[in-house]
């Protein structure tokens, strides 16, 4: 009888073992803390560039599991500590909410990292000087080295043809997917009446693209006063492009060592 209850246990605890091998390591903001730290600089950053205001938010796909990402809870990105992030699944679900509000746009980064692989974090804001070019049918174009990345295009998304009259948020998993399709395989999409969101395969790539767009933005803006503008040819935006890849560490020291010198 002993042995057969040893054997029972040995099993019951192989069953257990093999049940834990097979399911996918789970993310944990506290695993993973020079990643969530790179988040909540981010979200000074773009504050302190202009590029949010009290809105706004910046995620980050978890490196443990990339079937996870994290954002923080619904507040301005100015004020965000590492308590205020939270894991989601990319269906947008918060794992660890614990009565902490979720942005009512999160849908915008669960949708996007369903179907871009490629992207390991996603920028949302409102910067004042792209916004025009979502409304206008004036494309947003590169026009300098910094912004080459706008050379394969800035499509726009219209909330209105992917669902009739709405308060122009990104409410659901399905407005989500539309933004996403509308965006492709590009690094910035504009969306019409409301903002935009750029991507990128890290936080300082991504925190660099939506800086140098609203940038981009506001140079076009002014030199098109002047006269018809010179943009940056395909061979140039390529040439760029190659350049730029790896220096994005440069600013993005510059401006983490400016706003942790501020909090």
């Amino acid at each position: 009888m002993l042995r057969k209850m040893t054997w029972a246990v040995l099993g019951l605890g192989c069953l257990v073992l093999g049940a834990g091998l097979a399911r996918p390591a789970q993310a944990d903001p506290a695993a993973e803390p020079k990643l969530i730290a790179d988040l909540v600089v981010a979200n000074h950053i773009l504050f302190d560039q202009a590029v949010v205001d009290g809105f706004g938010h910046i995620s980050v796909r978890s490196e443990i599991n990339p079937n996870h990402y994290y954002l923080a809870r619904s507040m301005a990105p100015s004020l965000v500590t590492a308590a205020d992030i939270i894991e989601y699944d990319l269906d947008s679900n918060a794992l660890d909410a614990n009565g902490r509000a979720s942005y009512l746009e999160r849908f915008i980064h669960g949708e996007i990292y369903k179907l871009r692989p490629d992207v390991k974090a996603i920028v949302h804001s409102h910067s004042p000087a792209v916004i025009p070019f979502g409304v206008t049918g004036v494309p947003l174009k590169p026009l300098y080295h910094m912004s080459s990345f706008l050379g394969a295009g800035a499509p726009v998304f219209d909330i209105k043809k992917a669902a009739g009259e709405t308060d122009m948020l990104i409410r659901n998993n399905k407005l989500g997917e539309d933004l996403a399709k509308a965006l492709g395989d590009k690094s910035v999409a504009l969306m019409r009446g409301h903002g935009s969101v750029a991507v990128g395969d890290s936080i300082p790539q991504v925190v660099f693209r939506a800086v140098y767009t609203e940038i981009n933005a506001r140079l076009e803006a002014d030199a098109m006063k002047l006269g018809p503008v010179t943009f940056l040819d395909p061979d140039e935006t390529r040439e760029a492009a190659k350049t730029t890849a790896g220096l994005i560490g440069r600013p993005w020291e510059m401006w983490k060592q400016k706003v942790e010198s501020q909090h």
